[in-house]
């Protein structure tokens, strides 16, 4: 019964799709026969389109949206519920039959303008758009979930944010989700967002969300990575975030990059100055194919190359497990001794509690 009052609804709905637009969606504009804004939340933007005409029900319904920078879709209760903040059908339903109540004037014909195409799905540019509605990392869910891992010193940690209410979809049929998720800016060799990376989290920031996978990447990654702190002449390149950021405990005036996945560590690119490259390693199979890539194409450069090993599966499984003490003990015997005073932490901590 339900499902049955929410489908009449939503086609009641898209009867007056463009008056529910300009009521909920209020910072888009009428763009042909779609509503523009930025996302379901009424942000601004142009990424997201609402089909103002068409059939009642079915494929091209009137009420219809997409999201180009996320590829998420729904109707116009979806619309009702995001922009308010509403999570429960009831409340949904109520406000839907108050607005659908209410006397609804026909609105001024407008010039038309050419629709600007949207944004391709996973492109870098849908990526670009992501990072420009996070919000800062400190304070955040996100910052709880880091810290639950056992990362507290988060300086130099610009390329990390939060969005409350990022966007999960699954590879295949299924529900779309919301859940709140730490942002990454992957970005090239001069700084400039060619790609993001989503790490879906609880809603207490105790762990990573309840879907499968819980991260992904958009936009265009070979090559380029998250960065930590301005490279010069000695950087550390690992594949995980937490990875990365778990190293940088122990070395917190280390450049580093995290290029997400193994195949992507591989392909890292060398910034012009860089003379000593620490690669590091997780403990598996892919993570040696990684490394043996790159100690080969650093080598071919002119570069330095040092391998640093986990004590367990990978660096934050150190920290976590065996503390900072005992990380900080495991690489110190790892880097040159000239990288020690110059980069290591000079205080340490005791591991992160249950």
């Amino acid at each position: 019964m339900a499902r049955l009052n929410a489908t009449k609804l939503a086609q009641r709905l898209g009867q007056q799709a463009e008056a529910v637009c300009r009521h909920y969606l209020s910072n888009g504009r009428k763009q042909g026969n779609y509503w523009q804004v930025g996302d379901v939340q009424n942000n601004p933007g142009r990424s997201m389109f609402v089909r103002l005409t068409g059939p009642e029900s079915g494929k091209g319904a009137a009420g219809k949206w997409t999201d180009a920078q996320s590829g998420e879709y729904g109707d116009l209760l979806d619309v009702i519920s995001e922009s308010l903040g509403l999570t429960d059908f009831a409340d949904i339903a109520e406000e839907a039959r108050r607005f659908l109540s209410l006397p609804h004037p026909e609105p001024v014909p407008q010039v038309h303008q050419s629709r600007t195409p949207p944004v391709p799905s996973g492109s870098s540019e849908a990526a670009r758009r992501l990072w420009r509605m996070t919000q800062p990392l400190i304070g955040s869910v996100a910052e709880t979930y880091l810290r639950r891992r056992g990362i507290t010193d988060l300086r130099g940690t610009a390329n990390l944010r939060f969005h409350p209410n990022c966007y999960w979809r699954p590879e295949g049929d299924g529900l779309t989700q919301t859940w709140p998720a730490m942002i990454a800016a992957v970005t090239d060799l001069k700084g400039k967002i060619t790609g993001a990376h989503r790490t879906w989290l609880t809603r207490d920031g105790s762990g990573k969300a309840p879907v499968d996978p819980p991260r992904k990447a958009m936009g265009d990654l070979l090559g380029h990575a998250v960065r930590f702190g301005d490279t010069q002449d000695v950087m550390a390149a690992g594949e995980g975030i937490e990875t990365i950021l778990s190293l940088r405990q122990a070395m917190p005036m280390m450049p580093m990059v995290s290029a997400l996945s193994a195949g992507h560590l591989a392909a890292t690119l060398f910034p012009p100055h860089l003379r000593r490259l620490y690669i590091v390693r997780d403990n598996d199979p892919a993570g040696d194919g990684a490394r043996d890539c790159l100690v080969d194409r650093a080598i071919e450069a002119g570069i330095e190359a040092i391998t640093l090993s986990p004590m367990l599966g990978d660096f934050n499984d150190d920290l976590t497990a065996r503390g900072l003490d005992a990380l900080v003990a495991q690489i110190r015997v790892q880097i040159v001794p000239e990288d020690v005073s110059r980069f290591m932490a000079l205080t340490s901590q005791p591991a992160p509690g249950p």
